[in-house]
């Protein structure tokens, strides 16, 4: 049985990394563009898949594979999915829906194809129902849905079921209220690429925290508390997977949790709304993390790294931020103003890091580069919902 887990483009390391620390075999896992495929075992795949929504932190969504085959007519598209065994995973009465995509692929009329796959499912249902040709297939949404997910790459057609329902970036600690948040999946595979370690006597630094969310994932990573813990699967509304296995699940999740706080670990954040702020500390008490974050109200301007270092009693800080950019809270003009501040703080005048620091920033495209005129380290291409983006790493020192 094959597990498959989308993610933003730009994270499918993180999520292999996901699926080996949960205890899986790297040789199981493949990764393409956008999608992370687990070969799982047949007589586990159903636990496996409650196990990889809880514990992915970077994944957007979770499904498993009805089937795969080529196609590169209408006729093979109807025909491959109308073989499959829709039976075993469509229960009697649940209503299906049909979503997709098609890259690089003859077919690539979207509706035309949800519309076909639809009518083949119904024509197997009928089949293995003994309901006839022009049988009637009933569906009632409030007793159960199935989502089908159809992917068409290079004229090659996988066809899955989602068991995730919501994305998985709502981890179920924050509301949407706070302005342009950045998403809980990349705010964690920010930290993993900009090469954050907790514990390695190096505090966690954001400047510009809005509703916490980069220090939030961190936090969770450092007490090992599973991203899915406090949120609910459209899984466990299959009677093939059910309740059961997200109880099993969350059981394992809770004994590996360690969120005692600890002397060398700090995280700290500031924001120059109070809103923000107030925001960060609910989200961080929901996440179970309040205890290892400390947020203020402050102007970005004021935490230099002799701040910064006085704040948390560390010789070494990381600042990782998401600081507001043209097209998404201000003008470009003030976008790049704001980019030169940050640089004139962390870095020197020839771009190396300041001592005692390391610099990550998330911008669209280079235009943190382009602004202060200085390259980074690392640079790591990123999308930030339908924005590209660009992860720049600082760390080298003079």
């Amino acid at each position: 049985m094959k597990i498959v887990l989308t993610c933003l483009f730009g994270l499918e390391s993180c999520v292999r990394d996901d699926l080996t620390a949960i205890g899986y075999d790297r040789s199981n896992i493949n990764v393409s563009d956008g999608v992370v495929t687990l070969n799982a075992d047949d007589d586990t795949w159903e636990m496996d898949v409650a196990r990889v929504n809880m514990w992915t932190r970077r994944a957007e969504r979770v499904l498993f594979e009805v089937g795969s085959f080529p196609a590169r007519e209408f006729s093979e598209l109807f025909d491959g999915t109308c073989a499959l065994p829709w039976d075993e995973f469509i229960p009697e009465g649940y209503a299906f829906i049909i979503n997709g995509y098609s890259r690089k692929s003859k077919l690539f009329g979207i509706s035309a194809c949800q519309s076909l796959i639809k009518k083949a499912v119904v024509k197997s249902l009928c089949k293995a129902r003994g309901l006839g040709a022009d049988g009637i297939i009933a569906e009632d949404a409030a007793k159960g849905m199935v989502r089908i997910q159809f992917g068409i790459v290079n004229d090659v057609v996988s066809v899955m079921i989602d068991t995730s329902g919501e994305g998985l970036h709502k981890r179920g600690y924050r509301p949407l209220t706070h302005e342009a948040p950045i998403r809980e999946t990349l705010a964690s595979g920010m930290i993993t690429l900009g090469r954050y370690k907790p514990f390695g006597k190096e505090a966690l630094a954001d400047p510009f925290c809005g509703s916490g969310t980069i220090l939030i994932e961190a936090a969770m990573m450092a007490c090992n508390i599973a991203p899915g813990k406090n949120r609910t699967f459209s899984y466990e509304n299959l009677p093939y997977i059910g309740e059961y296995a997200r109880k099993k699940a969350l059981e394992e999740a809770l004994d590996l949790e360690d969120s005692e706080p600890s002397d060398d670990c700090f995280f700290y954040g500031s924001d120059i709304d109070p809103k923000a702020i107030e925001s960060s500390l609910r989200n961080a008490k929901a996440a179970g993390v309040s205890d290892h974050i400390k947020f203020t109200v402050a102007d970005a301007a004021t935490r230099t790294p002799s701040a910064l270092a006085k704040i948390t009693g560390f010789d070494r800080t990381m600042v990782i931020t998401n600081p507001p950019y043209g097209g998404r809270l201000m003008t470009v003009e003030e976008a790049y103003e704001i980019y030169k501040m940050i640089s004139s703080l962390y870095l020197t005048s020839q771009g190396f890091c300041r001592p005692g620091m390391r610099l990550s920033v998330i911008s669209p495209d280079d235009s943190f580069e382009l602004a202060t005129g200085h390259k980074a380290d690392k640079r790591v291409k990123l999308y930030n919902g339908n924005i590209k983006c660009q992860l720049n790493n600082y760390f080298k020192l003079k």
